[in-house]
C-alpha cells in the first residue's frame, strides 16, 4: 500500500485531501502542525508527502522540508500554498520540494501530482548498475570498470559517461551533452565537449582496447559494445 502523509492544520481541506487520495487507493494519514509532521516522518516510512506551507506552532512547511532533508527523508514532498508568487515557488523547490501547487486546487490534479512524482520515484531506483559490453557503471559506490579493470574519472567525465550509457546505441548530439551534463546551451564556438570525450576515450581504451565511443560527423557520439 502506497502511504502519503498530509500536513495541514485546516480540518476540512486535510479531509477533503485525504478522501481524494484515499479514492485513488492511497493509504493517508495527516498530521496538523510542523512538529507533528517531523514526529510521525521520523518514526515512519511514507512514499509521499503532501505539505502545507503555512502552518501554525512556529514550524512552517519549509522549516519541516529543510529538517525532513537534513535528516536524510528523501520522500517526495508536494508543498501546497496560497502563496503563487514565483520567487515563493522558487523557494518553495530549493529547500527540497519535488513540487508546488497554489490553493485553490482541484483534488484531481494534486492526485495526479502525487501519482507523477511517485512514478519519478520508483523507476530510477530499480537500476544501479550500467553496462554495455564489458564497460559496467555502479550508480550506488559510482565506481567505473571495464574488462574488470578499474578506471578512475573526473567528475565530468564519469557525468559524460553515465548519460552515454544511459543512451547506448543512440546518437547523442553536443547540444543534448551540454545542456544535460553542463547544464548550459551549446555554443558551437568552444569544444569542451571534444577535449573532455578525448580524455574519457583514452581512459576508457587504455591498454590497445577497441574504442566503444565513437565519433558521428556532424551529428555528435554513439556509445556501443565493442567487437
Amino acid at each position: 500500500m502506497t502511504r502519503v502523509l498530509v500536513v495541514e492544520d485546516d480540518a476540512q481541506t486535510a479531509a477533503e485531501i485525504a478522501a481524494a487520495l484515499a479514492d485513488h487507493g492511497f493509504e493517508v494519514e495527516c498530521a496538523v502542525s510542523g512538529q507533528d509532521a517531523l514526529d510521525r516522518a521520523i518514526a515512519d516510512r511514507y512514499s509521499a508527502i503532501v505539505l502545507d506551507r503555512m502552518l501554525p506552532g512556529g514550524v512552517d512547511g519549509l522549516t519541516v522540508l529543510g529538517s525532513l532533508r537534513g535528516l536524510g527523508i528523501d520522500a517526495p514532498v508536494l508543498i501546497l500554498s496560497a502563496l503563487s508568487a514565483v520567487d515563493e515557488r522558487v523557494r518553495g523547490l530549493r529547500a527540497g520540494g519535488d513540487d508546488y501547487l497554489t490553493k485553490p486546487f482541484e483534488s484531481l490534479e494534486l492526485t495526479a501530482r502525487i501519482e507523477v512524482l511517485l512514478r519519478r520515484r520508483t523507476i530510477p531506483e530499480r537500476q544501479t548498475m550500467l553496462r554495455v559490453g564489458d564497460l559496467e557503471v555502479d550508480l550506488l559506490k559510482r565506481e567505473v570498470r571495464r574488462g574488470g579493470r578499474d578506471i578512475e574519472l573526473l567528475p565530468r567525465e564519469y557525468r559524460l559517461l553515465e548519460y552515454l550509457l544511459r543512451h547506448p546505441g543512440q546518437v547523442i548530439t553536443r547540444t543534448m551533452l551540454f545542456e544535460e551534463v553542463w547544464s548550459y546551451r551549446y555554443d558551437q564556438r568552444t569544444n569542451v565537449i571534444d577535449v573532455h570525450m578525448g580524455k574519457l576515450r583514452r581512459k576508457l581504451d587504455d591498454g590497445g582496447l577497441p574504442s566503444m565511443i565513437q565519433t558521428v560527423r556532424g551529428s555528435g557520439y554513439i556509445l556501443r559494445a565493442a567487437d
